[in-house]
């Protein structure tokens, strides 16, 4: 219990220190941000939300596929009720919280914990997964932006490391090493190859959704950089920063991780003010959609009884 509540305080500590070195960074250069914040006009604020708010759905419906495949197939508004509002545990600095929210939901529909901890596991990875190989595309970028050099074998090497952990036989036996160390009984069966193949492509359409929203602010601000630049440092540059926060699992939604990468690959094909523009706005965005489908799944879940009595 003193370790829990010592790594609990390690995780506040740093999610504070980045919440400072953000705010300190933004300050200094709110003059030239604010500028390129002006630009962007309502339509395309309107439609870069959109977008954004188009995500999370995606996301459901991967989660709801490899949920459905371990045996539970549940319906769509107990299913969104438990995925969204489960996911503002990412939030919470230790990224295992929306798991644990999603799991105690997901009980009391009579899911068993077992098989709601795995598929909520099992989403983390694959949307990581994905999120790397769908920016691959910008890897060379953020890697020239940090000073460093990358050979295309190294792009093929990592997208078929990718493939080769899609593979169902790997995934499975991953899970089955995963719960033996914690001494948990086995999954009734393993997972099939339709269900990956399914998910990754809903989680696909998740970082393209989202990355389009970046697009939306970047042409905005940056209109005079060619449309293919900004389609890589933006939907590609999107799902591989992201992906790279997802590891940083100590601080909440990645957030300065995923917002730093970002500005690196935004910055490699913009003004530097204006990436940090672009960001800002894709990081409000990106919050504001998942407080809105986590409310909606919050209403339903409190009309059905899914939150508790300490709802």
């Amino acid at each position: 219990m003193r370790r829990s509540h010592l790594l609990a305080a390690v995780r506040w500590v740093l999610a504070g220190l980045v919440l400072v070195a953000v705010t300190v960074a933004l300050a200094r250069n709110w003059a030239a941000v604010s500028g390129y914040l002006r630009e962007v006009d309502g339509t395309a604020l309107l439609l870069a939300g959109l977008l954004a708010l188009a995500s999370p759905p995606f996301t459901l419906l991967g989660w709801r596929t490899l949920l459905a495949d371990l045996g539970t197939a549940l319906p769509l508004p107990p299913a969104a009720s438990v995925f969204f509002v489960g996911q503002l545990g990412k939030y919470v600095p230790g990224s295992v919280w929306s798991v644990v929210a999603q799991t105690e939901m997901g009980a009391r529909l009579g899911v068993s914990r077992r098989r709601m901890g795995v598929v909520g596991l099992l989403t983390m990875g694959l949307a990581a997964l994905t999120g790397v190989l769908a920016g691959l595309p910008a890897l060379p970028l953020l890697l020239t932006r940090a000073g460093g050099q990358l050979s295309g074998w190294w792009i093929v090497a990592a997208g078929l490391l990718g493939c080769v952990l899609f593979w169902p036989r790997v995934l499975n036996a991953g899970i089955a090493v995963v719960l033996r160390v914690l001494r948990r009984e086995p999954l009734e069966h393993d997972l099939g190859g339709r269900a990956v193949v399914t998910t990754a492509a809903w989680f696909l359409l998740a970082w393209l959704a989202a990355g389009l929203s970046v697009l939306t602010l970047a042409h905005t601000v940056a209109p005079e950089v060619p449309y293919t630049h900004l389609f890589t440092a933006s939907v590609a540059g999107f799902a591989l920063a992201s992906s790279i926060g997802m590891f940083a699992v100590v601080l909440p939604a990645g957030f300065g991780v995923r917002d730093g990468a970002l500005v690196l690959l935004l910055g490699s094909v913009m003004p530097v003010a204006a990436a940090t523009a672009v960001v800002v706005l894709s990081r409000f965005l990106t919050v504001a959609a998942d407080v809105l489908v986590a409310g909606a799944g919050w209403a339903w879940g409190r009309a059905h009884h899914l939150l508790g009595s300490r709802a």
